[in-house]
């Protein structure tokens, strides 16, 4: 009796440490463990079930010395076991499979002497080694649901004083059971929780795809992200001193700080393509630099008209029309170097001067005749309002609507339900657009006021903006220039100073680029060239 009490305790301390254990591996070589230690068993095969067929998992034996599988470092080579035939009959040749298809335990005194079962392999494996294969207990593993999930094989059970091989009792038989409907269970959980987090995974990440699929120029943005952020995260962790020392990740704050970063830009689901893809300042659903030009060409043929019709009348006077055609040519040389300069500035590609923001509110006075015969205004009202935008393409509004996808992103993250291991994920997500001085949006967070992993991507997302190749607005910036618009930045207290230093020092940028840029972007390849491109203007 006191040994059936001490083997229930050690049944239920196996319950609670199979119900804790994360890893797989090892959660696997504790039910194989704990089902020798409670039958007293010599050794064992675990095997799992998928596809009709048997995979091993684990192989023990005390008296071979051979442990294979598990977190072992061992491979099993045996191939798979099939449930059927090749002529698709069920097999019942063999212990294991017979367990499977019946979902019955089996209990075998003596292999060597046992009727129905096939032990040509077992005999092999016995004259190969010297073993003596008597002995056998098999059950099945069912999940919640009844379902067969694999089977565990006992061999040669022990009397536990003498050591003598003896049969598997029926105490033996139900002690196995129970571990394998406990087993079972902590199988079929940490299946279900590595099913959900691939489903959650594969989801934001369908997210991240629709959003860059979403804007053909900006396709990729939100896949690199997560990558220049780890590289990034990795380097600080790795660094032992200065301001940055004490700062470390474990694998969860990887995967916290990951899966943030796949998230990063979810609000942008929210704003139209027109503003997203705004390649230059008269875009919405197409360049109305179109519509200017249809104009500028209705004015020059005016202007053809009413000087055929002043040489006409010169002629039948008899007068010169020399001059005329003097004035007509500078007329139109007027007006196709207005149209050339609309064109030019409104590429969005330089920044605006209010000599040039002067000369188009000049331009905006010009008249012409439309198809109705009124006159009207050359550029309407808005056309100004977007051509003197001074820098980019964006004016206020529609910058606006672009800062707001940071919001929309807080509060998409904020209405989830965040297990506890991932409940950063919109602190992180929501601060990369925040400045060190207080200064960014949407909150106007100060560094004090920033997790280093939120620090961490506001210098990711500034720096593969700065690089992208995919923007219909810019090029793709040399690897010279992000690094000085970015050391001004650090300067000018926008981003963290001492992540800097180490996106710098350890050549995260380097790294970064010689896996996503172009060959030609890439022009700071050694120190001297690196404190040139940092030096100050």
């Amino acid at each position: 009796m006191d040994n059936l009490l001490e083997r229930i305790d050690r049944l239920t301390e196996i319950g609670i440490a199979l119900s804790a254990e994360k890893d797989t591996k090892k959660l696997l070589e504790l039910i194989m463990m704990g089902a020798k230690t409670l039958t007293h068993a010599d050794g064992g095969t675990l095997y799992s079930l998928k596809d009709h067929t048997l995979t091993f998992e684990i192989i023990s034996n005390d008296t071979l010395d051979i442990q294979m599988g598990g977190s072992s470092g061992s491979e099993i080579g045996f191939e798979p076991i099939s449930l059927y035939k090749a002529d698709g009959k069920e097999n019942h040749n063999m212990v294991v499979t017979h367990s499977v298809l019946t979902g019955k335990t089996i209990n075998i005194e003596d292999a060597y002497y046992e009727q129905g079962f096939d032990f040509t392999g077992t005999r092999n494996f016995d004259s190969q080694t010297g073993y003596r294969t008597r002995s056998i207990l098999t059950f099945p593993l069912k999940d919640h649901e009844q379902e067969i999930i694999g089977v565990l094989q006992l061999i040669n059970a022990k009397q536990p004083e003498t050591g003598e091989v003896i049969a598997f009792s029926a105490v033996d038989q139900q002690l196995a059971e129970s571990l394998a409907s406990q087993a079972a269970v902590a199988l079929t959980q940490k299946r279900l929780i590595a099913e959900l987090e691939k489903l959650f995974e594969a989801f934001i990440k369908l997210i991240a795809g629709a959003i860059d699929d979403k804007s053909p120029y900006t396709g990729g943005h939100c896949r690199r992200i997560p990558v220049l952020t780890m590289m990034l995260a990795e380097s600080a962790n790795q660094t032992n001193t200065g301001p940055m020392g004490d700062f470390s990740i474990t694998d969860k704050d990887r995967y916290e700080l990951e899966t943030a970063a796949w998230l990063h830009d979810c609000g942008k689901v929210t704003t139209p393509e027109y503003v997203m893809d705004k390649a230059t300042k008269l875009e919405t659903i197409f360049d109305r630099i179109e519509i200017l030009e249809q104009r500028y060409e209705t004015v020059l043929r005016d202007h053809e008209i009413v000087y055929l019709k002043q040489c006409l009348d010169a002629q039948q006077q008899g007068a010169d029309s020399q001059q005329l055609l003097t004035q007509y040519q500078s007329d139109c040389e007027q007006l196709r170097a207005e149209l050339d300069f609309l064109r030019q500035i409104n590429s969005g590609g330089e920044f605006m001067t209010d000599k040039q923001i002067d000369r188009v509110h000049a331009i905006g006075r010009r008249q012409w005749r439309d198809m109705n015969g009124r006159m009207r205004p050359i550029l309407s009202e808005d056309e100004i309002k977007n051509l003197i935008i001074r820098r980019g393409t964006l004016n206020d509004e529609e910058r606006e609507v672009i800062n707001h996808h940071i919001v929309a992103t807080i509060k998409m993250l904020d209405s989830l339900p965040f297990p506890k291991h991932l409940q950063n994920v919109p602190e992180y997500a929501g601060g990369h657009h925040e400045k060190m001085d207080g200064s960014g949006y949407p909150k106007g967070l100060t560094r004090e006021q920033m997790s280093v992993q939120a620090r961490i991507m506001a210098i990711a997302d500034i720096f593969e903006a700065l690089t992208a190749r995919d923007r219909p607005y810019k090029p793709g910036k040399k690897l010279s220039e992000c690094l000085r618009i970015m050391n001004e930045m650090k300067n000018n207290q926008h981003i963290d100073p001492d992540l800097f230093d180490i996106f710098v020092e350890d050549r995260v940028y380097l790294r970064y680029a010689e896996e996503f840029l172009d060959p030609e972007q890439i022009d700071v390849l050694d120190q001297a060239m690196l404190e040139t491109c940092l030096a100050s203007d």
